[in-house]
């Protein structure tokens, strides 16, 4: 039986991977869950799973969490503080599935914690990659990706072979706008655009899908997860999101992982790894998907995937910057304050405006993160009036 934490309980990615544990009780024992305010179904996921502990980060509403778990055996705690206490209390497991930077401090909490942590979050290793690899070597941690491109890659890599591999090519469904041109995306809702076509997502990253600032960020992750020069990881269009990810070998090879579009198959591999667990998924009907298609992504129209390579590239700061400016834009754009073009006009304003040295800690990464934010925020202010 492991034990498991898990950061960031109510969202998504939480929700997805206690519905796992609930389906397996005797394979874990659950040490900790977190959220930021959803007293109701943080208590509720407590008692279902018998967790030990649950955490509010907002501290204010810790009297609530408090009266909900009363007369059962939960503790309870709330502050940022005590979510970071919770990620380092020595589960054998952590699921990180705080959103934003909010989850930085958690995710290093767990990773010197030593144990495996899943990183089901981008920022660590978008905003923080250097500083979070540093720390996961110097106290020998296992990370392993929850995102669907990155676990497929991880499935499919040979890690004997990595001189071997002539590509990893990571695939996007291309988001709701894939077919539409530039004009016609300037007069994007928000509704529209969080209106995934296959991912049922939370509204931040079902905008950056949109963007294809998602890919993007993933771009990122995935030259920090795995050792293969960035300028080997390509992006291919695949509208029916079955195929997350492809490794390409000299030989010829190239292995793909399948699977329907349910985050539930790729934190499954991870709960059990390096074994397997059963999912509720159906077996997947290749016969009834018909066919797959593919296309290269339009930089042009999607302008976000040029960006992040650029801070790929550039390396230091710039992923930090390009995540901190994205994620202003967005939620400018999500209250209506914005168009839609404008999301990758004002991050690519931000990376020209904020130029810091590469951070070395993560209070450094912090304190750039809301440089970012203060710059971006200004952008949008420009744009509103």
């Amino acid at each position: 039986m492991k034990s498991i934490t898990v950061l960031g309980a109510t969202g998504s990615v939480g929700t997805s991977t206690l519905d796992l544990i609930e389906r397996s009780p005797d394979r874990f024992r659950v040490m900790a869950l977190t959220a930021n305010c959803d007293v109701e179904r943080l208590a509720a996921a407590a008692i279902r799973t018998r967790a030990e502990l649950a955490v509010v980060a907002d501290e204010s509403c810790l009297p609530a969490l408090r009266e909900a778990l009363r007369g059962t055996n939960i503790g309870t705690a709330g502050g940022a503080r005590a979510v970071c206490e919770a990620a380092r209390s020595g589960a054998d497991l952590t699921m990180a599935a705080i959103v934003g930077v909010a989850g930085l401090g958690p995710v290093m909490a767990a990773i010197e914690a030593g144990g495996t942590v899943v990183l089901a979050n981008k920022e660590p290793l978008v905003s923080a990659g250097d500083v979070i690899l540093a720390a996961a070597r110097r106290s020998g941690a296992t990370l392993l990706p929850a995102d669907s491109e990155h676990n497929a890659i991880f499935q499919c890599l040979d890690p004997r072979q990595i001189d071997r591999v002539r590509r990893i090519i990571l695939t996007a469904s291309g988001g709701p706008f894939r077919d539409w041109t530039c004009d016609a995306m300037r007069d994007v809702t928000p509704e529209q655009a969080v209106a995934h076509p296959n991912w049922s997502m939370g509204a931040k990253i079902s905008v950056d899908s949109a963007t294809l600032m998602n890919k993007g960020l993933e771009l990122i992750e995935a030259a920090r997860l795995f050792p293969v020069p960035p300028e080997r990881i390509e992006i291919v269009i695949h509208p029916q999101s079955v195929i997350h990810s492809l490794v390409e070998y000299v030989d010829g090879s190239t292995l793909a992982q399948l699977g329907p579009p349910d985050m539930r198959v790729p934190i499954a591999h991870c709960l059990a790894w390096p074994d397997r667990i059963a999912t509720p998924m159906a077996p997947l009907d290749l016969v009834a998907i018909g066919r797959l298609d593919f296309a290269a992504p339009d930089a042009e129209r999607f302008p976000a995937l040029a960006l992040a390579r650029q801070a790929l590239e550039a390396s230091g700061a710039r992923p930090a910057i390009l995540n901190a400016a994205n994620e202003v834009a967005v939620a400018a754009f999500l209250d209506r304050r914005i168009g839609f073009l404008e999301i990758a006009a004002i991050v690519g304003d931000t990376l020209d405006r904020y130029d810091p040295p590469a951070p070395e800690t993560l209070d450094e990464v912090l304190a750039i993160d809301a440089g970012a934010r203060r710059i971006a925020g200004e952008r949008v202010e420009d744009c509103v009036t």
